[in-house]
């Protein structure tokens, strides 16, 4: 029974950091047996929108729990988006879509990054926050990058 349990835990693991790169990480709490608490900085790529980076900061649970993938990591994060590039669009951009997804628990809790376009002020507007199946939370944050000309060298 446990065989398959920790197989799953391991599988949500790694699907679930497909897309983002660990920037660096602090510890927050000892743990005695596993991992520490501890917040980890993300970097990811705009998949439509070639030359912005974002910057995610996130809790992320310790503790046996944590180490197998069983915990369910806290709903608070923050964002920081950058041009980092000259912009050019993939494609069609539209309003309020997913940037990026991560699981924060085994099967119930998701992070999610959303992207918004204000075309009046002409910025892009990125989303941070987190949903699950039955209860999401209002906690979230928000960044913006305006959409500048990039030097020519």
């Amino acid at each position: 029974m446990l065989k398959p349990l920790l197989a799953l835990a391991l599988l949500a693991s790694v699907s679930s950091m497909a897309g983002a790169e660990e920037i660096g990480r602090v510890s927050t709490v000892f743990k005695m047996v596993g991992p520490n608490d501890r917040i980890v900085v993300e970097a990811f790529d705009d998949p439509k929108v070639e030359g912005v980076t974002c910057y995610l900061s996130r809790a992320k649970t310790g503790g046996v729990k944590g180490g197998l993938g069983l915990a369910e990591d806290r709903a608070e994060a923050s964002i920081a988006c950058r041009q980092v590039g000259p912009i050019r669009f993939k494609g069609e951009l539209k309003d309020g879509d997913e940037v990026f997804k991560q699981r924060t628990s085994l099967v119930f809790k998701t992070m999610q990054v959303v992207r918004f376009l204000d075309k009046k002020r002409n910025t892009l507007v990125y989303l941070v926050y987190s949903d699950r199946v039955v209860e999401g939370s209002p906690q979230n944050a928000v960044t913006a990058i305006p959409i500048a000309p990039w030097p020519q060298q």
